[in-house]
């Protein structure tokens, strides 16, 4: 009889076992991007947890661009995590998979040097504007139960999506650094705004709105000696007056304009 009972023990404990590793091919819909946010399945959320979605903050539309969620803190036996994102496509790393859109582990990850990575690749919408990429991490003891278990949010990642209109040149040698006033002024939606660079040099071409918030970034990108023209796709902000500002190594200028709707 006792026998048969440490038998049903030892199955109960299986079953248990089994249930809580069902999760450990990860799961989504539990950033905050969710109506139900959070790894509850893991134990506490505890700020002793760190989770940081690393990548560039302007991408072109229709571009990608490599990110990364790292985790540290708490026990970190091993890490799992869920991606999500408002408006673009999540294209999974290694050791991830995609449902749903979404991106969670297929196995816990180990830590290296204190730390879990995973790497991921982002493509942005077809137009311009913003996104928001969502993730939270979990730490695990890995103990075969949530007790010990935490997690946390990372903050979530606001992402600038630039025109994708090439720029182009003139082909001529200008003597000087210049940047002329955009034309049409006022426009809805397009303008064209037209540069100069007497040499090569890295260049930042950007949109700022009244309140000196960056609304896009048209280049950022090295270019040779030339005169350049490129154009602003403005339908999906709103209305009302912008600067725009070239800098390069050495230089720099800004001008206004006025989107009209």
């Amino acid at each position: 009889m006792r026998k048969v009972h440490c038998i049903v023990s030892l199955l109960a404990l299986f079953v248990v076992s089994l249930f809580l590793y069902s999760f450990s091919g990860g799961i989504t819909g539990v950033t905050k991007k969710s109506t139900s946010p959070g790894c509850t399945c893991h134990g506490s959320f505890t700020p002793g947890v760190t989770v940081s979605i690393n990548g560039p903050d302007t991408i072109r539309a229709n571009d990608s661009a490599n990110f990364s969620v790292i985790i540290s803190g708490g026990p970190l036996v091993m890490g799992g995590t869920n991606i999500a994102t408002r408006f673009g496509s999540l294209i999974p790393g290694d050791g991830m998979r995609k449902t749903d859109n979404e991106l969670t582990h297929i196995a816990p990850y180990p830590p290296s040097n204190g730390t879990v990575t995973f790497n991921f690749k982002y493509k942005s919408p077809s137009i311009p504007g913003t996104d928001t990429i969502f993730a939270n991490g979990n730490s695990v003891n890995f103990n075969g139960f949530s007790s010990g278990d935490n997690w946390n949010f990372a903050p979530s990642k606001r992402i600038i999506i630039t025109s994708s209109t090439g720029i182009i040149n003139s082909s001529e040698a200008p003597k000087s650094f210049s940047l002329e006033q955009n034309y049409p002024n006022p426009f809805n939606p397009t303008t064209k705004i037209n540069f100069a660079l007497h040499e090569s040099s890295k260049v930042l071409l950007t949109v700022y709105n009244s309140i000196g918030e960056i609304a896009t970034t048209l280049i950022d990108s090295k270019i040779s000696a030339g005169s350049y023209t490129t154009e602003w796709d403005a339908s999906v902000f709103p209305a009302g007056v912008y600067f725009y500002t070239l800098k390069t190594e050495k230089n720099s200028n800004t001008k206004k304009m006025m989107l009209i709707k």
